[in-house]
């Protein structure tokens, strides 16, 4: 039986101070360290004391926060893999989220979503952006671990389950799966049929109210 826990950080600076995330390099806020302690007890009380246990996390300072306080709750070393980096917003991070606003370009209804320009310089498309992210969980589930925990970024979820789900790539342009800040979505693979299921999507339970 595989099981992947899939983690979205906790509250980070840019959060805060209403600014565009994607590869800004913003740091977890004391709310979001003291979320991401949470999120790894939590982890500690789901995972049998003596399974193996891998964390692979984005290599930004708020997954490297939240993978490093899991990491010590198992007593591992955790994986830094920049694949799993939130979508780039290029020109646009780090700056007021109302600079993107104004200069943003939605997708379509219809037609090429995946390979929309958003009209903001450096910004990955979706395809681009899905690309990388698949690339990283065909390594992350070629391990053997029956226990793996992804930190990631809230977007980039999206592609780590559908991924996961073995959807194909250019079936992703209405494909929105949502998980709040500090969440903890548990997929599971079962040896008998290999069906994967998503058993919990963005669960908060364990987050203080």
């Amino acid at each position: 039986m595989r099981n992947v826990y899939v983690v979205t950080h906790p509250e980070a600076s840019h959060h805060v101070d209403g600014l565009v995330g994607g590869w800004y390099d913003s740091e977890l806020t004391e709310n979001g360290r003291r979320d991401a302690a949470a999120l790894a007890r939590a982890l500690r009380v789901r995972i049998p004391e003596d399974a193996d246990v891998d964390v692979i996390s984005s290599d930004l300072l708020r997954t490297r926060g939240t993978a490093e306080e899991i990491a010590g709750q198992f007593g591992v070393t955790p994986v830094w893999d920049p694949r799993l980096r939130e979508k780039s917003y290029g020109e646009a991070e780090g700056r007021p989220q109302e600079w993107l606003d104004k200069r943003f370009l939605p997708p379509p209804a219809t037609g090429n979503r995946m390979d929309h320009h958003e009209g903001v310089q450096g910004a990955e498309t979706k395809t681009v952006f899905a690309e990388r992210v698949y690339a990283a969980m065909d390594d992350i589930l070629r391990l053997d671990s029956e226990h793996q925990i992804v930190v990631t970024h809230g977007f980039a979820l999206t592609f780590v389950v559908a991924a996961w789900a073995r959807l194909p790539v250019d079936a992703l342009g209405y494909v929105n799966f949502r998980a709040p800040s500090g969440s903890v979505t548990h997929l599971r693979e079962d040896d008998f049929f290999h069906n994967r299921q998503i058993v919990h999507l963005g669960d908060t339970g364990h987050l203080a109210s």
